[in-house]
């Protein structure tokens, strides 16, 4: 009797609508800004808001589970700080200065990032297919900069620089996180190194800005905020997890190809980014380089 075969499209929905969910992270902080807020204010509330979510992830996840050596919190904080604060303040530092559609393109990049860092800090050996995955997705994200520049000025300069910063700071949470993942689980690793990024994120707001700013900011903000947390922050978390477990890394991973398009679309009706021939080409490109990146692995 032939085996049943298993059902592709929870999997699928799983992943399509948390790739969709993060990539929707850009719209909102760009629809915030325009309510006079600031980098450091903006990522506070979004982590603040988030920071019961994380912890109450860490606590089930580690259910059952032995307690975290010391070695195993160092590790948690130094991933917490690079892949979780630094890289969302400079992506929020960085959206400020150039459109929601150019941010997501250099953040997909990231799959290309943590080839680069095996060749310079193991000497892993990068194939024909791989060079060739990396130079059509830099070409890519290179044409949409161009035409960006033209179109904006100078200060698109500092915005990529800021956004292509964040990449590389996750990039290396992703490079040096597979230890720990093995040792603490997914989900459990997710929750504790996000609730450190939380708890830097609010400090430093308070080393920063006083707290009767808030009374300043716009109720719209908050609302954002809310939904930037729960909708785009840590619903995705959950729902890529069990698009993974039903589907597998690797179909999980082509699913996420959905982001920068939905990004853009996102970009075009609700924050009026215009839409030009180059930035298709681009964002075909970056596309065509991370499936070619994948296959070649």
């Amino acid at each position: 009797m032939p085996r049943p075969v298993p059902r592709l499209w929870p999997g699928l929905a799983f992943a399509l609508t948390g790739s969709i969910a993060f990539s929707g992270k850009a719209i909102i902080v760009k629809l915030a800004y325009r309510h006079g807020v600031d980098a450091v204010t903006l990522l506070m509330l979004r982590m603040l808001f988030a920071l019961p979510l994380f912890l109450g992830l860490a606590w089930w996840a580690g259910r059952g589970k032995p307690a975290l050596t010391a070695r195993d919190w160092r590790v948690v904080i130094g991933l917490g700080f690079c892949g979780y604060y630094l890289a969302s303040f400079l992506d929020f530092a960085g959206l400020a200065y150039i459109s929601a559609s150019l941010e997501r393109l250099i953040l997909y990049l990231n799959p290309t990032l943590v080839l680069l860092l095996g060749l310079v800090l193991h000497g892993r050996r990068i194939g024909r297919t791989q060079w060739l995955a990396l130079g059509v997705s830099y070409i890519g994200v290179l044409s949409v900069f161009g035409t960006e520049l033209s179109l904006q000025g100078e200060h698109v300069l500092l915005g990529a620089a800021l956004v292509f910063g964040s990449a590389v700071s996750y990039a290396c949470y992703m490079f040096f996180s597979g230890e720990e993942v093995r040792r603490l689980g997914s989900l459990r690793l997710t929750g504790l190194a996000s609730t450190v990024a939380c708890a830097l994120c609010i400090g430093q707001f308070l080393l920063l800005r006083p707290v009767a700013g808030l009374q300043d900011v716009a109720p719209q903000v908050y609302a954002l905020s809310v939904l930037n947390a729960t909708a785009c922050t840590f619903a995705p978390v959950i729902l890529v997890m069990l698009g993974i477990e039903r589907l597998g890394a690797a179909m999980a991973a082509q699913c996420g190809l959905i982001g920068p398009m939905s990004t853009i679309l996102m970009g075009i009706v609700l924050l009026g980014e215009p839409f030009t021939p180059m930035l298709a080409v681009g964002t075909v490109l970056v596309l065509a380089g991370v499936w070619l990146l994948a296959r070649s692995r």
